[in-house]
């Protein structure tokens, strides 16, 4: 049994990527007609086609998409051991890194991350983009360093993962509010007029259940998507807002915060890499600073 071309990673790594000849031949150096018959090549090699013409692009088969990952990795891999190891002085480290945060995050935790990576490392930027989902896309391609937030059933199975801090929800009201005076029972919290966080738009989660176990309905005046926005509200009406204590500290500030009166599951917040970046000595570097910062 002849011994397979080991080459031939690095080529099927950078097709894949691409989902183009011309572009993978030119991410190659190589000559178009080089790349088609180096993609003839991994088709014989496979028995598979992998690109098949769709109009005028190429889309993966079945079986392209299933070693996709698996041929990143194996090159992220062999590059590793092929790099020489290096010590890292994050004094000579120029680089931008980008992070996509969870609502609160930069309101409660970028200062103290901007301050301590200015002074181990100031050649870094941080660039911090919002987080709409929980598709873990960005950082397969790479268009995203370092997330955080909840893990959830999106998250891709091979993405890693470090919890940071555990996280439970609490009330807020603006100062003035009814709420903020007086024992809070279920049935007052229930009786406010209430704004409801959900990126997806639904109108019940948690807290809903665990009223419903009282009997118990609240009303849902308005559906924001992020806390900071139903944090505002809260804070110029009636409405009664329900966040993250440790997310949110900052933007609570000047309002009046309660424990909820009815127990609903903690939440823990991560923060969230791609397996092709955990022996980056940069980006270990800035997962020690997010640690840090989100510990202290």
């Amino acid at each position: 049994m002849s011994r397979p071309d080991l080459n031939l990673l690095l080529t099927l790594d950078v097709l894949l990527a691409e989902g183009n000849v011309a572009r993978a031949a030119r991410r190659l150096h190589l000559s178009p007609s080089a790349m088609s018959r180096a993609l003839a090549r991994l088709r014989d090699t496979t028995g598979d086609p992998l690109l098949v013409r769709a109009g005028r692009g190429l889309v993966p088969t079945p079986r392209a998409i299933e070693l996709r990952e698996q041929v990143a990795r194996l090159v992220q891999e062999a590059h590793a051991v092929l790099r020489p190891a290096e010590l890292l002085d994050p004094s000579r480290l120029a680089r931008t890194f980008t992070l996509r945060t969870s609502d609160g995050f930069v309101e409660n935790f970028g200062a103290a991350l901007i301050a301590l990576a200015g002074r181990e490392a100031p050649g870094v930027t941080l660039r911090f983009v919002a987080k709409s989902d929980k598709n873990s896309a960005p950082l397969r391609d790479g268009s995203v360093d370092l997330e955080t937030g909840v893990v959830g059933a999106a998250s891709s199975p091979e993405i890693r993962t470090r919890a940071l801090f555990r996280d439970r929800f609490i009330g807020a009201v603006r100062a003035d509010h009814p709420l903020a005076k007086g024992k809070i029972t279920p049935a007052r919290y229930a009786a406010g007029q209430h704004v409801l966080v959900s990126r997806r738009g639904l109108d019940k989660g948690p807290i809903d259940e665990a009223l419903a176990s009282l009997g118990l309905t609240r009303q849902i005046a308005t559906i924001v998507a992020g806390f900071s926005d139903a944090l505002t509200l809260a804070r110029g009406t009636d409405l009664v807002a329900s966040v993250p204590e440790r997310h949110t500290g900052n933007l609570r500030a000047g309002m009046y915060s309660f424990a909820l009166p009815v127990d609903t599951p903690g939440i823990t917040v991560s923060m969230l890499w791609h397996p092709r970046m955990d022996a980056d000595p940069g980006h270990r570097w800035l997962r020690e600073c997010v640690r840090q910062v989100c510990t202290q």
